[in-house]
């Protein structure tokens, strides 16, 4: 393999990634609860968030989708040889294992939620678009993956307009939808055979985004530690069913490449909590667009999947929009700021 060389390193990262996600974690719990919560409730109403919360959210965002490419990668260096369902169960279990230290260091009441069936249900949904997207990660591309994804953001940005009652701006939907016209022309439908991993992908759109929207409406009374320890516990309950059918004995160098690949989720999954925290979902999806990017690049250098001009082309305009939408949020939001604090 051409990345066995580095298998010897592995064991590394994760204990570094996850000492860096403790530090973070520990230190957004520091100050007082009532406080930090007051600030939550003040800032979830898209009115109160200065243009500083939204570039501090779109900064999250982008650590994000470096985070989740670096998953990509690894699993798709995996491939078929592992079921994805299994996979999917060993990489969830090795996630909750890091935040274990950590859990009982905090102690039972700085981890007290009143909304545990939130919990139980973004795990649930979350779990079966795992299973769905480790299936579809062993069959086609990375970028195909990777375009394939957002779909997710459209599901998502309606979604939080109808149930979180997030204001939908006339330019946040433009860049939703010029991102979606994007993976278009790079899928080009109807001129290429839909692959299962693709359907698998499609399939999984929507039960991210229910996932997404979940999350978002955890970060208004859960810490972000408490969200990510309670989805790796879930989505691990609900893997473990079909992981046990499925089950084979995993090779050491298997069960390296999943510590990373649970070492980069776990800490993609706090960092999307913090960039949720700081910025409104429909100012934040438009950057995950800039995921089919890096993952091109991926499949490029890593893999070999070199890319058709298609795939650059709607790569360009996803990079426009996302750059686009930013900018102008961060514009209108700091024209806004003196008139709201004037007397």
């Amino acid at each position: 393999m051409a990345w066995q060389p580095c298998v010897g390193r592995i064991a590394h990262w994760p204990l570094n990634l996850y000492s860096l996600s403790i530090r973070f974690s520990v230190t957004s719990l520091e100050s007082p609860r009532p406080a930090r919560l007051k600030a939550m409730t003040t800032l979830s109403h898209p009115a109160a968030r200065p243009a500083s919360a939204n570039l501090r959210g779109i900064a999250w965002m982008v650590v994000t989708g470096f985070l989740f490419v670096g998953v990509t990668g690894v699993v798709r260096h995996l491939g078929s040889d592992l079921n994805p369902v299994q996979a999917a169960f060993i990489r969830y279990i090795i996630g909750l294992s890091f935040f274990l230290p950590m859990l009982l260091r905090l102690g039972r009441r700085r981890l007290a939620t009143r909304r545990l069936g939130l919990h139980v249900v973004r795990g649930i949904v979350h779990g079966m678009g795992v299973g769905l997207w480790f299936f579809a990660m062993a069959r086609i591309p990375i970028a195909e993956v990777t375009a394939l994804s957002f779909v997710a953001p459209i599901f998502t940005t309606v979604g939080a307009a109808l149930f979180l009652g997030e204001k939908l701006h006339a330019r946040r939907i433009g860049a939703v939808l010029v991102g979606f016209a994007g993976t278009l022309i790079i899928l080009r439908p109807g001129l290429a055979v839909i692959d299962i991993g693709a359907l698998a992908q499609l399939a999984a759109a929507p039960l991210f985004a229910a996932s997404f929207l979940i999350a978002k409406r955890l970060t208004e009374t859960e810490a972000s530690t408490t969200i990510v320890a309670f989805l790796s516990f879930f989505v691990t309950l609900t893997l473990l069913p079909a992981a046990l059918y499925f089950w084979r004995t995993p090779t050491w160098e298997e069960l390296g490449w999943l510590c990373l690949t649970a070492a980069l989720a776990t800490a993609g999954h706090y960092t999307l909590t913090r960039a949720f925290r700081a910025a409104e979902i429909t100012v934040t999806q438009p950057v995950h667009f800039l995921q089919l990017v890096w993952a091109t690049l991926l499949g490029l250098y890593v893999f070999g999947e070199v890319p058709d001009v298609w795939t650059w082309l709607g790569a360009a305009v996803i990079v426009t929009s996302a750059t686009y939408i930013a900018h102008r949020e961060i514009v209108t939001k700091s024209a806004a700021e003196p008139k709201a604090l004037a007397p």
